[in-house]
């Protein structure tokens, strides 16, 4: 497995004025048949929020469908969490 699939993707969207804290959390699991499932979490940071679970029968499928969550994520306002950006 290559490193964007072990590494889970962390994203947060915080707007003050809004009084909006999210996050969004990406991680590609290896499933027991040789397959892959993309896990997700989000809710309001500081909760433990809401999981989702979609399994893929190869690893490519799974790799691309973190890639279109995270884009999509990115487009609607969601940053990395480890880049400290005051908003």
């Amino acid at each position: 497995m290559s490193n964007s699939e072990t590494a889970p993707l962390h994203l947060h969207r915080i707007d003050p004025d809004r009084n909006m804290r999210r996050f969004y959390a990406l991680a590609i699991q290896p499933t027991l048949f040789g397959g892959a499932s993309v896990v997700r979490n989000w809710g309001r940071i500081g909760t433990a929020g809401q999981s989702m679970m979609q399994t893929f029968d190869a690893v490519g499928e799974a790799d691309g469908a973190l890639s279109r969550l995270a884009r999509s994520k990115r487009r609607r306002g969601y940053r990395d969490a480890d880049t400290n950006e005051t908003s």
